[in-house]
């Protein structure tokens, strides 16, 4: 399954519980429209409505740019602007949802805050996506600073992904789907907020926990949950149940650290897979 595949769920093509829904969505760079690609995928009619300038992620990654706005019309409309505030204002006149990315203050000066859309447009929800939450939404930030404070950094090096981005994606997702239900159930909209700081340090709960410390059975104290060397690559292995381990144990010749560390050193990444693969093992190897 390609990269980009993976954006949107893997349902049946035919479950649209969104048909009919019309979602319109301001909300730039990564969080917003893979949200947006996901409630799509769902059955909604999305439109997207872009500044000038563009989205910077078509710019930053045309692929990922192209891959979350497949079969998603884009207007260009200048906000700053009566003409464009009022192009969008009859829009949402027509919308169940509307998707944002932007601070406080821009909302707010575009007439797009809470209470302004409920004196307009009080049949319309909103997902409004901020970096912090609440009194804090007006500070900056970004994936970066959002996995940093919510101690998912743990040296110099950049962050393998982005975390705080793609887990705020789901959260949006999951806030406009419970938004358009209580709507039909209630006949008016509602309109809440997901802070991408929260959403990384929802992914932080097991590590804040303690459950990923070095020394604790999922940071390194279990033999049968790491990662380690094999001849031409790496594998992990996450044998956590007792028939993993009792399977592992048989094919690796033990279960301790040294006895596991000399199984894997002495197969490929294709042996490894192999025997993953026969033995019903937990196990992904691939070269380095």
């Amino acid at each position: 399954m390609s990269g980009t595949a993976r954006l949107h769920p893997r349902h049946p093509r035919s479950f649209k519980p969104l048909s009919g829904v019309r979602i319109v969505t301001l909300a730039l760079n990564l969080p917003g429209p893979a949200a947006a690609a996901r409630l799509r995928t769902l059955g909604a009619e999305v439109s997207k409505i872009e500044p000038p300038g563009g989205d910077p992620m078509a710019q930053m990654s045309p692929a990922l740019y192209r891959a979350l706005h497949k079969g998603v019309p884009v207007c260009t409309l200048d906000l700053k602007t009566a003409e464009g505030e009022a192009a969008l204002q009859e829009t949402l006149q027509h919308s169940d949802l509307l998707l944002t990315a932007f601070r406080p203050a821009a909302l707010k000066r575009l007439g797009l805050d809470r209470r302004s859309l409920a004196a307009r447009h009080p049949q319309l929800s909103a997902v409004f996506i901020v970096g912090y939450p609440g009194a804090q939404a007006h500070l900056p930030g970004h994936d970066l600073t959002f996995q940093a404070e919510a101690g998912l950094i743990d040296s110099a090096r950049l962050p393998s992904t982005l975390l705080a981005d793609m887990m705020g994606a789901l959260l949006a997702t999951e806030a406009a789907m419970g938004a358009l239900l209580q709507a039909k159930l209630q006949g008016q909209g509602a309109r809440l907020e997901i802070a991408l700081s929260d959403a990384a340090g929802f992914a932080a709960v097991p590590r804040g926990l303690g459950m990923t410390a070095p020394g604790q059975m999922l940071g390194g104290a279990l033999p049968e949950y790491g990662v380690y060397t094999c001849a031409d690559g790496l594998a992990a292995i996450a044998a956590l149940e007792a028939h993993f381990q009792r399977a592992l144990a048989q094919v690796a010749q033990g279960t301790t650290h040294r006895s596991i560390a000399r199984w894997c050193k002495s197969h490929t990444v294709a042996q490894l897979t192999a025997l993953a693969q026969q033995h019903d093992l937990p196990l992904w190897a691939w070269p380095t």
